[in-house]
């Protein structure tokens, strides 16, 4: 196979910056190939992706040396039209993609801009709309659709022009496991069908390892650390090394004392073979120590025959009920679209229920303001920039107690006490756009603590952060959980998440409640992970081949044993840029 994309000791400087972004690169694609490039942020992987589409040095300026061909042209002489007509990007966040004001029209925008006939332009719309399956869509308006169908249609706006590269950026970050598994299914399908070169960048490892990839590219501090097939990369220590996360069950014969070879294929948990495992992973169950949680009596929160709509005749949500006791960590998980979010924003006050009842304390709260509520129940939203509203970091915190009336004295106490609980204090006085994704993830969050709620609402805490930015997220909320005994609630499309850190999950499927029970239990039951969207952990798969009994059980010992030995924080190491 030819080469389509080459680096040759490729080094790139952004201009704002005194460090080199990329690091004396070399890397080969060959026409056809289909790569995974993992890595943790700030490691130069959406750079190199930046550097094969033109975004730099055109979007993003810089320095470079060395020389990268793209098809055999030079991107920063072609610049980012013609490289538009070679590779085409699908984003991560795909509503920064969007033109048109129905799903044709957006598809077609490229060919609009090239002048192409209205006939031929309806024949190359819909032949794309079959291959990425969005045919019944034509019509609708981009931001009716789900998140799995908004990156069907964003794939389906560069396909269209017939490009020869396909890169995906964090295809995985906003989907339920589910639709992202029919995502890297139809990535895979794209790759085959059309010979299409694809380049996928992604946290969430053990999701893009669904279908095979050619090569693993792994990136750290701006070099290429690693270049490997699958199975070498998972059979060594590149990963753990950079604080990537491996597949859990590679974590799990690891932790049962195994060497993984190669030449066992574990790139797949269903195909792998397992023969020589089996006697260590049944020892190692039959040995480790499980304890199961204590549980409090006490409850905080009662959703009682919860309904809601939108519109009248058409239910969001139906009979919802459960109990959340004090101090607990629970996950709400489910497809999206489910009304995960729905539900949190009827809690916090957003939106008034069809009929039923929300208890805080064993009182009715349906009287109460949102405001009154907010000092009860604090909502964290995804995206800092959807909270944060002042530019100091010591403004945005006690904005809050600030519209209060709260005495100036009195704020200054209990910010800086917040400060400190967050990890913050030392940057006080700093604006917060000097902060990292991370810090500012915590500014949000202080902005709430300070408040002293009873309950933290989060809704995907995690999404779209490395493994080591992930774990140190959560080890601050398990903190603060514990510490001060405030109640979580995480609304969550990370399964591993919903396993290492909360001890029961909220499944909610099509506006019903399809089970409240521990995450080990839900992700090793078939139906319901169905049902739902979500998927069944890989350790259920270890377990059923190895035989060690019940799965569910399996699953809660290797849990037990993460929290116990501290295995989860050991992976990716201690530092922290939070």
């Amino acid at each position: 196979m030819a080469p389509i994309i080459e680096f040759k000791d490729y080094t790139f400087k952004y201009r704002a910056q005194k460090e080199p972004t990329l690091r004396n690169i070399n890397l080969t694609v060959n026409s056809g190939e289909k790569v995974l490039i993992v890595g943790p942020s700030g490691s130069g992987k959406s750079t190199i992706a930046h550097c094969i589409n033109g975004l730099v040095p055109f979007s993003f300026a810089g320095e470079s040396s060395g020389t990268l061909r793209v098809k055999g042209e030079d991107p920063a002489k072609l610049g980012i039209f013609g490289m538009s007509k070679i590779a085409g990007t699908v984003l991560q966040d795909t509503n920064g993609q969007f033109i048109g004001l129905t799903v044709a029209e957006d598809i077609a925008f490229a060919l609009e801009n090239d002048m192409v006939p209205q006939e031929e332009m309806f024949d190359r719309v819909g032949q794309v709309a079959e291959v990425v399956e969005v045919q019944p869509l034509l019509a609708h308006a981009p931001w009716e659709l789900s998140g799995g169908q908004k990156q069907r249609v964003s794939m389906a706006g560069v396909m269209v022009d017939d490009v020869e590269i396909l890169l995906f950026d964090e295809p995985l970050a906003n989907l339920d496991p589910a639709t992202g598994k029919r995502a890297i299914d139809l990535i895979d399908k794209i790759s085959k069908n059309k010979k299409t070169t694809v380049l996928i960048i992604e946290h969430r490892l053990e999701d893009a390892l669904y279908r095979d990839v050619d090569r693993i590219v792994v990136v750290g501090d701006g070099r290429i650390v690693a270049d490997e097939k699958p199975d070498v990369l998972l059979a060594g220590n590149v990963l753990k090394e950079q604080g990537i996360r491996e597949p859990l069950y590679v974590t799990a014969l690891k932790h049962a004392g195994c060497t993984v070879a190669a030449e066992s294929m574990p790139r797949h948990i269903e195909t792998m073979d397992l023969e020589p495992y089996k006697e260590a992973v049944n020892r190692w169950f039959r040995t480790v120590r499980y304890e199961k949680p204590k549980k409090t009596q006490d409850c905080v929160l009662s959703v009682k025959d919860l309904y809601f709509s939108y519109t009248e005749g058409n239910p969001v949500l139906q009979h919802i009920h459960f109990d959340i006791k004090k101090g607990e960590m629970v996950s709400i998980v489910g497809k999206n679209g489910a009304g995960k979010s729905t539900l949190a924003g009827i809690i916090c006050g957003f939106l008034k229920p069809t009929r039923g009842q929300i208890l805080l304390n064993g009182n009715d709260i349906s009287g109460l303001s949102i405001r009154e509520r907010g000092e009860k129940i604090g909502l964290v939203m995804q995206s800092p920039g959807q909270m944060i509203s002042k530019p100091m970091i010591y403004e945005e915190v006690a904005l809050g107690l600030t519209v209060r009336g709260v005495p100036e004295d009195e704020v200054r106490e209990r910010v800086y006490r917040t400060l400190k609980i967050c990890g913050l204090y030392p940057f006080r006085n700093w604006p917060i756009s000097a902060l990292s994704y991370g810090q500012k993830k915590r500014v949000t969050i202080a902005s709430i603590l300070v408040m002293d709620p009873e309950i933290l609402i989060l809704d995907e805490p995690t999404a779209g952060q490395d493994y080591r930015h992930y774990t140190d997220i959560m080890e601050f909320l398990k903190e603060i959980n514990e510490t001060y005994g405030i109640t979580i609630l995480m609304i969550t499309h990370d399964m591993h998440l919903m396993l290492e850190y909360t001890d029961r999950a909220v499944v909610i499927a099509d506006g019903h409640l399809l089970a409240d029970d521990t995450p080990a239990k839900v992700l090793t039951d078939g139906a319901i992970a169905d049902k739902a969207y979500l998927k069944k952990t890989s350790l259920y798969d270890l377990a059923v081949r190895c035989g060690t009994g019940s799965p569910s059980e399996f699953v809660e010992r290797f849990i037990h044993y993460e929290r116990e030995t501290g295995e989860g924080r050991m992976r990716h190491g201690e530092d922290t840029d939070l």
